[in-house]
């Protein structure tokens, strides 16, 4: 069983991020969904983009970083768009980490702005859409090529997905794409089966 803190994305922690957290409990795995947001639900992404401006980037780590304080080592960090951000900022940054999924995100990790290198011997996978205009146009795409390169294909896995839907794998949104995140969450649960 593995022990996976999963972060919400920009319009909070839905009822889809619960069903997906779900979808991964049902591989026998233990998942914890911290919300950052204290209860607010952004009803679009610009309107999460407000939401963590005026909450300030500093707050927003120090919850972060409080929500798995009392977790126990060896953790899976998890997230959906900009929480996955959060999820890489800690698989890098956080000692113990035992792996990390990031869904329809990824940092580069080798550019100015970077967290500094992966660390040896977490093992990540990436999923987002191909055509997806935050994942696919905005250059994560590359940045998650890239770590895949960096880190090998013994440990790193990237899967793209068709289509041009962020948030596809939010049940609770329009964005829901059933058959791809039925995809996702196989893969994620298999990534989590190895790395118990």
């Amino acid at each position: 069983m593995a022990h996976v803190v999963l972060f919400h994305h920009l319009q909070g922690l839905t009822d889809g991020v619960r069903a997906f957290a779900e979808r991964l409990r049902a591989g026998g795995h233990t998942v914890h969904t911290p919300d950052l947001f204290d209860g607010e639900r952004p009803a679009a992404i610009d309107d999460g983009i407000a939401l963590t401006k005026r909450i300030g980037d500093q707050v927003l780590d120090e919850r972060a970083d409080r929500a798995v304080a009392d977790l126990p080592e060896g953790l899976v960090y998890a997230g959906f768009s900009w929480g996955a951000a959060t999820a890489q900022r800690l698989a890098q940054t956080r000692p113990g980490a035992r792996g990390a999924l990031l869904y329809e995100s990824c940092l580069p990790v080798t550019d100015e702005w970077a967290l500094g290198p992966w660390p040896d011997g977490v093992p990540v996978q990436i999923h987002g859409m191909d055509k997806d205009p935050f994942f696919a146009l905005e250059g994560d795409i590359d940045a998650a090529r890239e770590l895949v390169g960096i880190v090998g294909s013994d440990l790193a896995e990237l899967f793209v997905y068709p289509g041009d839907r962020h948030l596809f794998t939010d049940s609770s949104l329009p964005s829901y794409d059933a058959t791809a995140t039925a995809l996702v969450a196989q893969r994620s649960r298999d990534f989590l089966d190895r790395v118990r």
